[in-house]
């Protein structure tokens, strides 16, 4: 379960909306998270990471978008779920072929 989102959604775009629009000028690049995060009340850092995230899910830089990480995440915990099974599954025919082991050898 993910953790609750500090930020409202639509703060969250508004802000970067405005960061990315600041960073495209070069007089206003330099700061520009640091007076967008200010006039809005959140952490530079958390600014700078949000942007740079939905750079690489506009395709403006490298790296693994949204999606594709909500689907890996997705798929890792089906893996654990079922290497999980699986292993329940061989204890349980162990445990019954030695049953029936004994019950052959009697």
């Amino acid at each position: 379960m993910a953790a609750p989102r500090k930020y409202p959604e639509e703060l969250r775009e508004r802000a970067i909306r405005m960061a990315v629009d600041l960073r495209r000028d070069p007089a206003t690049r330099t700061g520009a998270l640091k007076r967008v995060g200010d006039q809005l009340g959140i952490n530079a850092e958390t600014l700078r990471n949000w942007v740079s995230q939905a750079e690489v899910d506009e395709g403006h830089r490298p790296g693994v978008s949204s999606t594709e990480a909500q689907r890996i995440a997705e798929l890792e915990r089906e893996v654990k779920e079922l290497r999980r099974a699986n292993e329940i599954l061989r204890t349980a025919s162990a445990f019954f072929a030695a049953a029936e082991l004994d019950r052959k050898l009697k």
